[in-house]
């Protein structure tokens, strides 16, 4: 009941915001809400994946036809499938495809969009790009290309932000770039300090120095990472802010000289510089620092005479609540749908209500908040492995129920391709709560349901940070991941009822199998036991074999009766009783297992020789272990210390050796690019190259032998 309540009064609020807004827009623009169903009839979506689906849903309530864009493999992509139209732009890698201006411009002009919206990425923060919209005659969704050319150098816009009395962080952000004035001013400034590409976001060209002998390495990785971003090597140098928190303020802007803030956002749990988990609003903020915050980030729009959806980054000590400005993002951002939870309100919408003259739906004393909201983004990574990207096939996917109160926003479907030329964002999680607890606790439940097989994901990972005593007092800043890192990796402690249902999910999918081809079986022979069964005293016997996290598992078992089993884990402990039920729902299986007395249920499937299991609390991947000599036979791969394997698929893209060179170990051998990631495979010996398996551009698959060593005898 008191549920039911809340839920009334949320959507009363929700409600009344729209009612705002909408006699708000029919009062004060009923003629410019004419012109925009004139003018945006039609719109092309310079992007791809969930936010041009994203895109394209809320440009179909409002009756605007969608135009996609697609590369070589985005074909049968999702955002294809749901706009009206598409274009082929071009092969796969971003650069001969969803960055390739004149191409998507032609396809605007041949579709006959009045309007391009270039989503987040790509070219969303492209000066050049929207200067040739304007040159063309299409309208820009987004803001001048003054305001993205101004925000989008950090050393320009942080001159601006002094001027408009917006609080800026000590630092250099000259021209000169030598090495020696560089170092020169990180002595003045004083160490740890930040060094920071002075374009682009996303943390690329981001690093810190925590003393002058890492000074230069960070520098020139920064610079390198910058350049291949940005095409630009320059940098800034800032005091890098001891456990600082990451408050973003969402504002809006008209052609009309009317600006409001939605609120802020806390973007502090990350990992590499880029968001894992995103909360509005912030906690432990009070009304009138939130009231500061948003203040400041409309003097920061105005001071550049800003259009449409933008956010106002800040660094926040948690120590004083001092905030500085860090940069200003002149696009939507990848978690404004928590902006949009807390105040009912389409960020998307209002772009195309703005991009076509009108005022701002509502007025800074409208916009009314109500509860709170978390974003977590599910990427396809191994966090166990360094955050390691991952591509491939989604195999198998089962997504949380969306409801008023729980929403996906996502690009892929099940066996849709994550690929290695994008980011390796495979959706994102909104939930909404009454308050901060209520929220957290939604948000843990329906990761629980949010089941991945095929690519490793950071859903346990999320989890875990959830769990953190810390995260839930809301005690949060941009180093919480490092600073908690064995608490959020903890060793895996497989519970010897999870072997079992493997076990027996294992034997009864046999069952099933047989049953379903018609074919009689005695479980004497499977694919999945490492042993043949064998009678004794008329009970077969079978023996199991899995392997989680490289630990090794065994299962021994009888054949009491029909669908009885007593089973063993490891040799050890007394026989359990076990006997248990299989369906199917959906695409997986669902099993119902008693074990000594005690039901449980689960979900899993199998893909090749791994088996994922599904329970209320987690997911685990079980391999299914083969007998030692067909591993022998199978497994021939050089995993030494003369051997350098691909960690993840990738892009060759810097060879620094050559047949015959020595090389000692910490060395930089080649470099592999994926998803939006360098990553640098070094020497993890002192050799010499006997032979390079790679050339430069060469797409490589997870695991490649790519460079070989021998040793150095001298």
């Amino acid at each position: 009941m008191i549920s039911m309540m809340y839920q009334l009064m949320r959507n009363s609020v929700l409600n009344f915001n729209k009612i705002q807004l909408t006699l708000y827009s029919w009062k004060k623009s009923i003629h410019n809400v004419a012109v925009q169903r004139k003018a945006l009839n039609k719109i092309l979506i310079a992007n791809r994946g969930e936010i041009a689906c994203r895109i394209s849903k809320t440009a179909k309530k409002l009756g605007v036809k969608t135009v996609a864009i697609y590369s070589d493999v985005d074909k049968n992509s999702m955002h294809v499938e749901l706009a009206d139209e598409a274009y082929y732009i071009g092969p796969a890698p971003s650069a001969q495809s969803y960055l390739k201006q004149e191409a998507i411009i032609s396809a605007a002009k041949q579709s006959k969009c009045q309007a391009i919206h270039p989503g987040y990425g790509f070219l969303s923060e492209n000066t050049e790009f929207a200067e040739l919209c304007e040159k063309k005659k299409i309208i820009f969704i987004g803001p001048p290309s003054s305001a993205i050319r101004d925000m989008g150098i950090k050393n320009t816009s942080k001159a601006i932000m002094a001027k408009a009395g917006v609080p800026i962080i000590e630092g250099y952000h000259g021209n000169d770039q030598t090495n020696q004035t560089l170092v020169s001013e990180a002595r003045k400034i004083g160490f740890p300090v930040m060094i920071k590409a002075i374009r682009g976001g996303g943390g690329k060209g981001m690093r810190i120095a925590q003393n002058e002998m890492e000074f230069i390495e960070a520098l020139e990785s920064a610079r390198t990472e910058s350049q291949k971003a940005f095409g630009d090597s320059a940098v800034l140098i800032e005091k890098y802010v001891i456990e600082p928190r990451h408050i973003e303020v969402q504002v809006f802007a008209d052609r009309h000289e009317n600006a409001v803030y939605l609120f802020e956002r806390d973007c502090s749990i990350q990992r590499r510089h880029q968001k894992v988990i995103e909360e509005a609003p912030a906690p432990g903020i009070s009304e009138e620092l939130r009231s500061e915050l948003g203040s400041a980030a409309v003097r920061a729009a105005k001071a550049v005479g800003y259009v449409g959806a933008g956010t106002v980054e800040f660094i926040m000590d948690p120590k004083t609540n001092n905030f500085y400005f860090m940069e200003m993002n002149t696009r939507l951002q990848v978690e404004h749908p928590v902006t949009e939870a807390i105040t009912g309100l389409d960020l998307v919408e209002w772009q195309l209500r703005v991009a076509a003259g009108e005022i701002l739906p509502l007025t800074q004393n409208q916009i009314n908040r109500k509860g709170h909201a978390f974003e977590a983004r599910i990427y396809a990574e191994n966090p166990r492995n360094n955050f390691l990207p991952g591509a491939g096939k989604l195999l198998y996917l089962e997504t949380p129920s969306t409801t008023e109160n729980v929403r996906v926003e996502t690009g892929i479907r099940q066996n849709d391709q994550v690929s290695v030329h994008y980011d390796p964002m495979i959706a994102k999680l909104i939930v909404w709560g009454n308050n901060r607890n209520e929220a957290l606790n939604i948000l843990k439940s329906k990761l629980c349901e949010y089941n991945i097989a095929g690519l490793d994901t950071n859903v346990e990972f999320i989890k875990n940070i959830c769990d953190h005593p810390k995260f839930k007092a809301g005690a949060v800043h941009t180093g919480f991941i490092n600073e908690n890192n064995d608490a959020l990796f903890p060793k895996l402690q497989v519970p010897s009822e999870l072997l079992a249902q493997s076990t027996l999910a294992l034997i009864l999918c046999e069952e099933m199998t047989a049953l379903s081809t018609g074919l009689e079986t005695n479980n004497l022979f499977s694919p999945f036991s490492t042993e043949a069964g064998f009678r004794v005293n008329h009970i077969l016997e079978r023996k199991f074999d899995f392997s989680i996290n490289d630990e090794a598992y065994s299962v021994e078992v009888k054949y009491v009766e029909p669908e009885e089993f007593l089973m063993r884990i490891n040799n050890i402990g007394p026989w359990r009783k076990v006997t248990g039920t299989l369906k199917k729902v959906g695409n997986a299986l669902s099993l119902k297992a008693e074990i000594d007395g005690v039901i449980n249920k689960l979900r899993f499937t199998r893909i090749d020789d791994t088996l994922y299991l599904f329970t209320n609390d987690r997911e685990w991947k079980l391999d299914l272990r083969k007998p030692k000599y067909l591993e022998e036979l199978t497994f021939k791969a050089e995993r030494n210390a003369y051997s350098s394997i691909s960690p993840m698929p990738g892009v060759v893209d810097k060879i620094f050796v050559k047949k015959e060179d020595v090389i000692r170990k910490g060395d930089p051998l080649l470099v592999i690019v994926a998803m939006k990631m360098e990553h640098i495979i070094k020497a993890s010996a002192d050799g010499i190259v006997e032979n390079v398996f790679c050339s430069v551009g060469d797409n490589v698959a997870k695991d490649k032998l790519l460079v070989k060593l021998i040793e150095n005898e001298a």
